[in-house]
């Protein structure tokens, strides 16, 4: 057996009708597990190419006639078909296809599909055991089901774009698309290994309704929890996990660059403590009545983030690294790809 047979998705094949971001992660993802995918682009001609081929191109791309590096990272090891489903041989090749595929993943808004003539009820009824996944912005039904929007809209909606603020309440653009990666890849593959799984036990085929904003807030836990035990919103940089305790936090090093100290238990805090040579602080813990936001707690964070701004960060790396206490430095993209953890043999 080679190690592509191996993998735990040789032998499903999925037709991947999805463009952007969301969409062709998610099947890139199942690629990765051993999936056959091939990706369907409209004709090029016709304006039906996807948009990741043109994001972010260098004019030397340009130049060579190739897409973008972010469409080709995220179709690598798919296999790329033009139809126009517009078209009646368009749409009895897709037909075809999906009667022999497991899986098809489309991103595009609720009832295009059906109006293409590839509605649910059309391909289950064409393969009963097809698994088909529909990521959407608002889900496929309800009132904002035709609206469009991007990561920033369906980050704004869940409730987590007011989270992550400052202690003014000014709000931080995350360069890390929240709703596309976690609300619409991450889910819509999770989804399909579900229904993937109920198939192979027997069961029919599943329409998986992937909704990035709801899946979003499904996942704001804390803030929920916040909500659901006080009544209130979490404010900024006032509780927990968002600034309201000296042993969570970010702060800003003598070089400008900054530390991570996600010291929440009492051992690591104890240990941090000792390192930086403040033993006193260790019973100043939210563990031992510190209360996240209270006049206390901020006085003693802002105490912490002047011993940090004394000094560059390698000094923080180099003292705390060996120390087992939860902190660590915050990389830019570069170091981190070159940092051991990430490094494989």
């Amino acid at each position: 057996m080679t190690e592509a047979e191996s993998l735990p998705l040789a032998g499903i094949r999925v037709l991947d009708l999805t463009r952007l971001l969301p969409g062709p992660l998610a099947t890139l993802r199942l690629r990765e597990l051993g999936a056959e995918v091939v990706k369907i682009e409209g004709p090029s001609e016709q304006g039906q190419d996807d948009g990741a081929r043109h994001m972010l191109r260098t004019r030397d791309e340009v130049k060579r006639g190739e897409p973008g590096l972010m469409f080709r990272q995220l179709n690598a090891g798919k296999q790329l078909l033009r139809l126009d489903l517009r078209s009646d041989a368009g749409r009895d090749a897709l037909l075809a296809m999906a009667r022999d595929a497991q899986v098809l993943v489309e991103g595009f808004r609720p009832g295009v599909m059906a109006r293409l003539g590839f509605g649910w009820d059309v391909l289950h009824a064409a393969n009963p055991k097809l698994v088909m996944c529909a990521i959407s912005g608002y889900g496929q039904h309800g009132p904002w089901a035709d609206r469009a929007g991007h990561d920033i809209n369906y980050v704004a909606m869940a409730g987590v774009l007011e989270q992550i603020a400052t202690i003014d309440g000014e709000i931080a653009l995350p360069n890390f698309q929240i709703g596309d990666l976690m609300g619409g890849a991450q889910a819509a593959v999770c989804g399909v290994l579900g229904a993937l799984l109920a198939v192979e036990r027997g069961g029919a085929g599943r329409f998986v309704d992937i909704s990035m904003t709801h899946e979003v807030a499904r996942h704001n836990v804390i803030a929920g929890v916040m909500l659901d035990a006080t009544g209130r919103t979490s404010p900024p940089a006032r509780d927990l996990l968002t600034g309201g305790a000296p042993c969570y936090g970010v702060f800003r090093t003598a070089d400008g660059r900054h530390l991570a100290v996600g010291a929440l238990e009492p051992q690591f805090w104890q240990r941090l403590c000792q390192a930086i040579g403040r033993p006193a602080w260790s019973e100043r813990h939210h563990t031992r009545g510190l209360l996240p936001g209270s006049d206390a707690a901020l006085a003693l964070r802002a105490e912490l983030a002047a011993l940090i701004a004394s000094e560059p960060l390698a000094h923080w790396v180099a003292l705390l690294e060996p120390v087992d206490c939860c902190v660590t430095p915050v990389l830019r993209l570069d170091e981190a790809r070159a940092h051991p953890i990430f490094l494989t043999d």
